[in-house]
């Protein structure tokens, strides 16, 4: 009976993997939905993976951009694909967030519509503030949080800043009031004009505003100090472990497409990852290589929905 289950099981498994050895086809083209605008952190990610791939597979992957609804139109896009292998999806934390901000209001199911390839890398986020701000470090920024009315803008609700600005205020116990942006760029102005206290921002979005002395930064939200702004402390050293956000991205796929496919593309992306002049990219756009393959990426997923959904449910954030 044993032999007869073994036969049966590798005979499923032989048209996946033979399917998997000829993926992808000489000349074939991938399309790689970034569900967000050109330019952003996600984009520009994408597209450097794109092109190495492109490079070592000998196919041509495009990279196409379909913004709208927090991420959600593009992603409902891949979701509804063949699992061929020939359209993947971009996605971020903000994803991970979109399941809890749109269950029961999304035209697809996040974690049984889609799976997960590899994590690429992450960003983490910076607390920022005007240059000539009365907040002068990161212990003022919670000790005026708690004395007066402090306003917070974000990129729009439900996005990264916005959900650090609620994860600082559930661990801060405070209320800092969040105002939503129709992007990270208007925030940034006009937090430099003064018409919000602070912002917990994407990296990307404020360094060269910190660099150029318009923003001064306060904290950055990690565990480990980045050597863009080596002399901006961490949450961690700061005595709040607890708020250490990064802005991730990652590549998916539709559910449908087969298991030895996944963990080839999910190699391969690790391996392009690895490679030094790929990390110093990263790093020079702000972000920390962390690339995982599918195996070690889809836990790391599952514990980010469920961390974001705690936040979320405890700050009654909802989809606007």
């Amino acid at each position: 009976m044993h032999r007869r289950q073994l036969l049966s099981t590798t005979a499923l498994l032989l048209p996946s993997l033979a399917w998997a050895q000829d993926y992808p086809k000489p000349g074939a083209t991938i399309r790689y939905v970034v569900p967000f605008p050109p330019g952003g952190l996600t984009d520009v990610m994408a597209r450097l993976v794109a092109q190495q791939l492109s490079t070592r597979w000998g196919v041509t992957v495009v990279v196409d951009n379909k913004p709208g609804n927090g991420g959600q139109i593009g992603a409902a896009e891949v979701a509804r694909a063949a699992g061929d292998g020939q359209t993947l999806l971009a996605i971020t934390l903000t994803h991970a967030a979109n399941v809890t901000l749109f269950k029961g209001n999304a035209p697809f199911d996040f974690q049984k519509d889609l799976r997960p390839v590899a994590l690429l890398a992450g960003s983490p986020m910076l607390v920022v503030v005007p240059q000539d701000s009365p907040i002068k470090d990161y212990k003022d920024l919670v000790a005026q949080a708690k004395s007066r009315k402090l306003n917070a803008g974000s990129s729009g609700t439900g996005t990264p800043p916005h959900l650090t600005l609620a994860l600082f205020n559930d661990l801060n116990k405070t209320d800092i009031q969040h105002i939503p942006y129709k992007g990270g760029a208007p925030a940034i102005t006009d937090l430099i004009g003064g018409q919000v206290d602070v912002i917990f921002s994407n990296f990307p979005e404020s360094i060269a505003q910190v660099k150029a002395g318009k923003l001064r930064a306060l904290a950055i939200a990690s565990a480990a100090r980045h050597p863009l702004v080596p002399d901006v402390p961490t949450t961690a050293e700061l005595g709040a472990p607890g708020l250490a956000v990064e802005n991730w991205t990652a590549i998916m796929a539709p559910a449908s497409m087969p298991d030895a496919a996944v963990a080839k593309l999910g190699a391969e992306v690790v391996k392009i990852m690895a490679a030094p002049d790929i990390d110093d990219r990263a790093r020079v756009q702000g972000f920390r290589v962390d690339a995982r393959a599918p195996l070690q990426f889809a836990p790391f997923l599952k514990d980010e929905i469920e961390r974001w959904a705690r936040v979320i449910k405890a700050a009654g954030i909802t989809a606007s």
